[in-house]
């Protein structure tokens, strides 16, 4: 799990990526804080071949991407 809360972007979709490319995982959670991350985690995972569940949970955003 990748905690990017308090970051902004781009640190944390840089984040997700660099635990993708060194880890391949076929699945991989981020918590993030704000919607902007959310909507550019949501592109890069799109681009890359993962569906994106997102989930709130009170000021925060589960984000699960799973390897299509």
């Amino acid at each position: 799990m990748i905690d990017a809360r308090g970051l902004s972007c781009p640190l944390p979709v840089v984040l997700t990526q660099k635990e993708i490319k060194n880890n391949h995982p076929d699945k991989i959670e981020i918590v993030v804080d704000n919607q902007c991350a959310v909507e550019n985690i949501s592109r890069f995972a799109d681009n890359n071949s993962y569906s994106v569940e997102v989930k709130e949970n009170g000021e925060d955003f589960n984000i699960v991407l799973t390897k299509k």
